[in-house]
């Protein structure tokens, strides 16, 4: 795994900085995978929101043959168990602890600070909000899990126990199976977190609905002034 301080993409707010979001990729992919979705989204506060999206360390995926690329974590097996590397998450969760400061340091309440993420980042946006010792606005985990759930159970910030949180998966999904997206909403659910779960009839990506479901969830938490 690499460390260090991560390169972002960045869309900045037209008007007053009151708002940041930021959103972590999927495996193979970077910070402009989900750059595009900021206007579908039809955020009330749009202007006054600043969206981070950082790009993932390049390291070798097992899985991949080895192959180096953006990744979160190192998944060792593709097995019904998905056995991955455990101290990748931990590491790529304390690279988002920065740009979490970072967004304080302008003067951004943590709880206007908000963490979103796709498969392997919606991972690393649960597993680091979970544990974020300063309360967060909410997390949005999208066709991801949480291989983690266990080492919450004691690790979890009480900052963050009344946090909304927002899962989304795709029914047909390949790469990260619905079962395991559920396991891990149901889970979250019996410690007592304000979890909601939708489903949707496609694979490993979005959909209108979904995105629909997102703006509304967003627009729930970011107020326009």
């Amino acid at each position: 795994m690499n460390s260090g301080k991560l390169s972002t993409i960045e869309i900045q707010p037209e008007s007053e900085h009151r708002y940041s979001v930021i959103w972590l990729h999927g495996l193979g992919a970077d910070g402009h995978d989900f750059e595009g979705l900021v206007p579908e989204l039809h955020l009330a506060a749009q202007e006054n929101i600043h969206f981070i999206f950082p790009n993932a360390p390049i390291q070798p995926v097992t899985v991949n043959g080895g192959m180096s690329m953006r990744s979160w974590y190192d998944i060792l097996e593709m097995s019904p168990q998905r056995k991955i590397n455990i101290d990748d998450v931990y590491q790529s969760a304390d690279l988002i602890e920065p740009l979490i400061q970072r967004e304080i340091d302008k003067g951004i309440p943590s709880p206007h600070i908000l963490l979103a993420g796709f498969s392997q980042g919606g991972v690393i946006a649960l597993h680091a909000g979970l544990k974020c010792r300063t309360k967060l606005a909410a997390i949005i985990a999208l066709s991801a899990y949480l291989p983690t759930i266990e080492q919450l159970k004691t690790e979890r910030s009480a900052a963050n126990n009344a946090m909304p949180i927002f899962m989304g998966h795709g029914v047909l999904d390949p790469v990260m199976a619905i079962e395991d997206g559920k396991a891990a909403f149901d889970a979250l659910k019996s410690m007592g977190y304000s979890i909601e779960w939708h489903d949707y009839l496609i694979a490993h990506n979005l959909c209108i609905e979904e995105i629909q479901h997102l703006s509304v969830f967003i627009n729930s938490i970011f107020k326009s002034q």
